[in-house]
């Protein structure tokens, strides 16, 4: 293990460190599939081969994927054993944030901006561990790989269309979910329904942007006589896996239409998904095991268009639980409500051994850097690595830390951020020495 000599090499560098963060936070690499500029729009090709320049500097072997990928090897021939994937693309800024969201603000020893802990923090981390095991002449015998994508929070489409093209090793960590490290992952729903919406009064609903983050506003149109009358309903934005940490928008109002006696549609609603309810139970499910935990259900994005009342659903379902059961009944709960179902696409869960040499590598890394006992958890959010045989989480953050991921003022402490760089740096060294 190499974590003083790293640690002293990133202090020294930690202002060049910070500047190409902020130089990647700036690029507003929301994808967008609709663009002209294809796969995944103009912001997100710019991020992308932002992360292929700064791989040829390294003096990386780079290839560029069409637009959906990049990657470089550290070596230019020999068997790949080890991949670290990231991505480059983020959500939404959405409203309510105290900085600039596509720019790097440091403060209070925390480093503020979209995509500071999902993922462009991690990113930046991963480059300079490259960097110092270079610099530092740190002996590494194994090729290994760096991955960036342009397309996670969109669904993933990118590493798919990646792994068409190029087979992933035998190892591969993402710095897209948690330390310790997290080998289990829930299972995922993400569901759209909607009916056909008459009501005099009310005459506009627009609540959520993405179906993956809980609402922070929702905002409802009413006419009175001729009248209109628009009332916004604040909340608190959150990931989708992670209800609990957000209020929901959407809840707040249906809650209010609830107590009033209002529109049938609506009041159904209301009742399946009650205000500060995170886990759907009065949607029939509620599941939880000893491994994953409890599950979690969110009603995340609600509107009106052309006459129809459509709505959006996050569920993260525990591993000891199929796809087609939890589909099976939430369906069923809101077709008795009167709704349709627009379309419904979901991933099974993910787990990986935690014997494995792989995992315990990662596990050691983690207890010499932290000086924590390391050990394997689950988590709801769907990582870069769900769907890769073998794959697991290898943080960003910390399990006790909200980190706003997906919401107003994200950020990362600068701790966090200098553990990520020596955690990388420190976990390709061991895995890639022999």
């Amino acid at each position: 293990m190499y974590q003083k000599m790293f640690s002293q090499y990133f202090e020294d560098h930690m202002q060049e460190i910070l500047a190409d963060l902020k130089e990647i936070i700036s690029i507003e690499s929301v994808g967008d599939v609709n663009s002209p500029v294809k796969p995944f729009g103009e912001c997100s090709k710019k991020a992308l081969l932002w992360g292929k320049e700064q791989l040829d500097k390294l003096g990386m072997t780079t290839k560029e994927f069409d637009g959906y990928a990049v990657h470089g090897d550290f070596f230019p021939d020999g068997d790949c054993k080890l991949a670290v994937l990231s991505h480059l693309d983020v959500v939404p800024a959405g409203e309510g944030w105290t900085y600039p969201p596509f720019d790097l603000t440091v403060t209070d020893n925390c480093l503020y901006g979209r995509g500071t802990i999902d993922d462009k923090g991690p990113s930046v981390a991963v480059l300079w561990a490259v960097k110092a095991i270079k610099e530092l002449n740190i002996p590494i015998k194994k090729n290994f790989r760096v991955i960036f994508g342009g397309n996670e929070e969109g669904g993933c489409e990118d590493i798919e269309y990646y792994e068409s093209k190029q087979p992933f090793p035998e190892m591969i960590f993402t710095p897209d979910g948690s330390f310790p490290v997290l080998n289990c992952e829930k299972g995922m729903v993400h569901l759209v329904f909607s009916s056909n919406f008459n009501d005099d009064s009310i005459i506009g609903i627009n609540g959520g942007t993405v179906i993956n983050a809980v609402p922070d506003k929702c905002e409802v149109t009413k006419k009175h006589g001729g009248r209109r009358e628009t009332k916004t309903y604040r909340g608190k934005s959150s990931h989708g896996s992670r209800p609990e940490n957000g209020v929901n928008a959407i809840t707040k109002f249906l809650g209010e239409i609830s107590n009033e006696g209002g529109n049938k549609l609506l009041v159904g609603l209301s009742k399946l998904f009650p205000h500060g309810e995170f886990d759907g139970s009065s949607c029939g499910l509620g599941f939880s095991d000893d491994v994953s935990g409890k599950m979690t259900c969110a009603l995340t994005t609600l509107s009106i268009k052309n006459g129809r009342l459509i709505g959006g659903i996050d569920i993260r379902f525990p591993i000891d639980k199929t796809l087609s059961e939890i589909t099976s009944i939430i369906k069923g709960a809101l077709e008795n409500a009167g709704f349709e179902i627009d379309s419904c696409d979901g991933m099974e869960p993910h787990y990986v051994d935690e014997n494995s040499e792989f995992v315990q590598t990662l596990l050691s890394v983690y207890e010499k850097v932290s000086g924590k006992k390391g050990c394997c958890i689950a988590e709801g959010g769907i990582t870069y690595v769900h769907n890769t045989k073998g794959g697991v989480a290898f943080g960003a953050e910390f399990p006790e830390e909200n980190n706003n991921m997906h919401g107003a003022d994200e950020h990362i402490s600068l701790s966090t951020f200098k553990a990520n760089l020596n955690m990388y740096a420190n976990a390709i060294a061991e895995l890639c020495k022999d």
